[in-house]
């Protein structure tokens, strides 16, 4: 669920409470405020399906907290992810320290999603794979 669906939500639910226990309790009123607020999300999903820059303001973007096994402290900052944050979603994709994460993403839902160096594909002309496949003989 994106912020942007969260608001709708709010909002949706701030309109038929009011159809229904304000002073203008007809069911009409209710049926009235949510269908115009659906319609209103079904413009902004279609101009935000084609205007990238519209989507970006409207549903934000990803954040990389974590690439090439190393932590990027001002990303994790300026989204005000903590370090336990971060120690509890790499848990949960199984992975037990930062140094073994290729990459790590803040998504705009508010996940965490993480990608291993053992994910990549070996044979791929990846430098992520390369360079882990280095530190390991150097270790």
């Amino acid at each position: 669920m994106t912020p942007f669906d969260l608001t709708l939500l709010l909002l949706l639910s701030n309109a038929v409470q009011n159809a229904m226990t304000g002073p203008d309790t007809s069911l009409m009123g209710g049926v009235v405020a949510a269908t115009t607020l659906l319609i209103l999300n079904y413009f902004v999903a279609e101009v935000s399906g084609g205007n990238r820059r519209f989507r970006k303001f409207v549903q934000g973007q990803p954040s990389l907290l974590v690439h090439d096994g190393e932590v990027i402290e001002s990303h994790m900052a300026k989204e005000h992810v903590s370090m336990d944050e971060l120690q509890r979603a790499l848990r949960e994709h199984g992975i037990a320290t930062f140094h073994d994460v290729a990459l790590a993403v803040l998504e705009v839902d508010g996940s965490i999603s993480c990608l291993k160096y053992d994910d990549l594909n070996p044979n791929a002309n990846n430098h992520l794979a390369q360079r882990r496949k280095i530190l390991q003989k150097h270790q």
